[in-house]
């Protein structure tokens, strides 16, 4: 049990590292699709996931998975809640980019591992070692730094930061697999995704879709985007202690605070990269506690 249990996690780990990179790049494929509107995108976003959640019902035989979870008065009230705090999320955090507010949503996502880390020890019992209050303790001095610098955007930062807290919490909660939840999810939001695409398509400019055929292909690839990120990370929620998914979660908003100097030209101030040393200190500190506590699980007797 002990073997199994540390594979099970080991797999969480792998996957919430994927997945929060392919999160830290999004930045990069926002850029390529900063023309459509920021609503527009997120229904467009919404109805091209379908057909990836299917494709993979498809192939791993997962629809009975999906009705019983249908089935399931708890599970649907759940993933209707989970469903909301995702489009909430999402059309803050594509809205911020499209305003060149790439480090106010990074900002966000430096700020959600301490809650995650929160959320895990008040809601799910977890309790954290020395070593990890003191990780804990270091990212959070961190963190406030760059909130006192960032005053005027904090509001998107902490709107970031509650909602996935407040989605990744409900989709550990919920009874259900990660494909299956995520297909719901995705269901639930189409009726507004498709009332939101026949409203742009009623202006004078139309709907994104279907303008040309390299524009159309980058809006279709939202899809992909979208559900195998989630997917991942719904899977990791339920292998993983809550606190150090939330810990792993630095991997992608320190991609994001690269790509705002670099790739987008926002300006690196001293407090920014005060906290970018004391983030990756923390780091360090919670990776380590893990390694020495996992190498005297080995060494102690079956």
């Amino acid at each position: 049990m002990p073997a199994t249990y540390a594979s099970h996690r080991h797999a969480g780990l792998i996957m919430a590292i994927t997945a929060y990179t392919i999160w830290g790049v999004m930045p990069l494929y926002l850029l390529l699709v900063r023309w459509v509107p920021a609503y527009e995108f997120i229904a467009w976003r919404v109805i091209c996931t379908i057909p990836v959640c299917l494709f993979f019902l498809l192939t791993l035989r997962q629809f009975a998975a999906l009705g019983s979870a249908v089935r399931n008065r708890r599970v649907l009230a759940l993933l209707a809640l989970s469903a909301l705090l995702v489009a909430i999320n999402w059309t803050i955090y594509v809205a911020a980019v499209q305003s060149g507010q790439v480090l106010a949503a990074s900002l966000g996502y430096y700020i959600n591992p301490l809650a995650n880390v929160f959320a895990g020890t008040l809601f799910l019992g977890e309790r954290l070692t020395r070593g990890q209050w003191i990780a804990v303790a270091l990212a959070a001095l961190g963190v406030s730094l760059l909130a006192w610098d960032a005053r005027e955007m904090l509001w998107i930062s902490l709107s970031l930061a509650v909602t996935f807290c407040a989605y990744g919490l409900v989709r550990k909660l919920a009874p259900v697999e990660s494909l299956p939840g995520l297909t719901i999810e995705t269901l639930i939001l189409l009726v507004p995704a498709l009332l939101t695409v026949w409203w742009y398509a009623q202006g004078p400019q139309g709907i994104a879709m279907g303008r040309d055929a390299g524009s159309s292909a980058l809006l279709a690839f939202s899809g992909a985007m979208t559900g195998i990120p989630l997917l991942l990370f719904a899977a990791a929620a339920r292998r993983m202690d809550y606190s150090t998914l939330g810990m792993t979660q630095f991997f992608a908003p320190t991609i994001v605070f690269v790509l705002g100097v670099t790739v987008f030209g926002e300006p690196l101030r001293p407090s920014q990269l005060a906290c970018f040393v004391m983030i990756w200190c923390a780091i360090a500190v919670f990776v380590w506690d893990i390694l020495m506590r996992s190498r005297s699980a080995q060494q102690a007797p079956a």
